[in-house]
């Protein structure tokens, strides 16, 4: 009875797992082997990684050839009879020197390249500070004082029930990282709150960011290019929505880049002197409060029933000023909301304040 059952429910599980693969809204990028990368190391590592599989394949193609001549060569039905030998000398030498040797080549491939991995600090050109914040990323050049937080953009979290035709889904923000080519650029990774894990496939870079340590990678872009990642580590409710995106320029594009950051923070600082009116300083806040608390709080306040607290009616945002005040700068321990001290200025503080306290 059981086994009758057999051919209608691989014909259910196969005409499920087609209708899985082969659609085309929101599916996920595959493939059935290593990205080869885009920078030196990149490069390094791929050859490494295809050496030592080419070496895996050789082996498995030989010791199943074996198993398979041996299965066909002494089964019972031949009239083929137990050895009745034990040791051999030769054969103990054999399987122990062969795998030494192999292992042996292994070592002298590798160690060159994971030397080379975690070579990050010397002649460095750029230090770009990257730290993880539950669901964004903060991003410092270290030289440059230049700083800026980098969110998922709000049209991908418009599409969220319908990601047709959304090229990059999940996979782009509003402040990405620039870099310029030709440079050996050093990446420091430290998190604000829990592990989080900085990974674009393309440069060959992944290093957890964790809480009260400091690691580091490295990467050098040859030609200029836009490279996409994401957060590989389970970092909470909101994983999925912690995109990184780091474009390659020239030396003089980088230049004018970095120019006009500082011009922003010049802007910024120059702001929090001027007089703003209601409706400048609530259009502001609701900028700041979609790409900063929307995702906990819910794009209209309402929160998240059973996780996170409701912004509208809230007691504390009310009637406490002080109170919300403190909370919003300082963060709450225990819970998943972080100091804000660090992420936003004055003016955005003061105009999310604003939004939340005018209905």
């Amino acid at each position: 009875m059981i086994f009758s059952k057999l051919p209608s429910r691989f014909f259910v599980f196969a005409v499920g797992l087609t209708s899985i693969l082969s659609m085309s809204v929101a599916q996920a990028e595959y493939g059935l082997n290593m990205t080869e990368g885009v920078t030196p190391i990149s490069r390094e590592l791929y050859s490494l990684h295809m050496i030592i599989m080419g070496i895996c394949v050789v082996i498995g193609i030989v010791v199943f050839a074996a198993m398979t001549w041996s299965v066909i060569h002494h089964r019972k039905s031949k009239g083929a009879q137990a050895a009745s030998f034990h040791e051999s000398t030769t054969v103990e030498v054999v399987w122990t020197v062969v795998p030494l040797l192999i292992l042996i080549g292994i070592a002298i491939s590798a160690t060159g390249t994971l030397l080379d991995l975690e070579d990050a600090k010397t002649d460095a050109d750029i230090t770009l500070h990257v730290t993880g914040i539950q669901w964004k990323w903060r991003y410092t050049y270290i030289d440059e004082d230049v700083s800026f937080i980098s969110n998922l953009v709000q049209s991908s979290r418009d599409v969220i029930s319908d990601p047709t035709d959304n090229e990059n889904y999940l996979l782009e923000v509003d402040e990405p990282v620039v870099l310029p080519i030709n440079k050996k650029v050093r990446f420091l990774f430290h998190s604000d709150d829990v592990i989080h894990s900085w990974w674009v496939p393309e440069l060959a870079v992944k290093r957890d960011s964790v809480p009260g340590f400091i690691s580091d990678s490295w990467a050098v872009f040859e030609e200029p290019g836009t490279y996409r990642g994401q957060c590989a580590e389970l970092c909470g409710k909101d994983h999925g929505f912690m995109p990184i995106v780091v474009e390659a320029v020239t030396e003089s594009e980088y230049r004018q880049w970095l120019a006009s950051k500082k011009s922003e923070a010049e802007a910024a600082t120059a702001s929090a002197e001027q007089e703003w009116s209601m409706q400048d300083l609530l259009a502001r806040g609701e900028t700041v409060y979609q790409a900063n608390c929307s995702a906990c709080h819910g794009p209209t306040g309402a929160g998240i029933p059973g996780t996170f607290p409701a912004m509208t009616g809230n007691p504390i945002v009310i009637g406490d000023a002080a109170g919300n005040i403190n909370i919003v700068v300082n963060g709450k321990a225990g819970t998943a909301l972080s100091a804000f001290k660090g992420q936003l200025n004055d003016v955005d503080i003061a105009a999310v304040f604003t939004l939340t306290h005018s209905g």
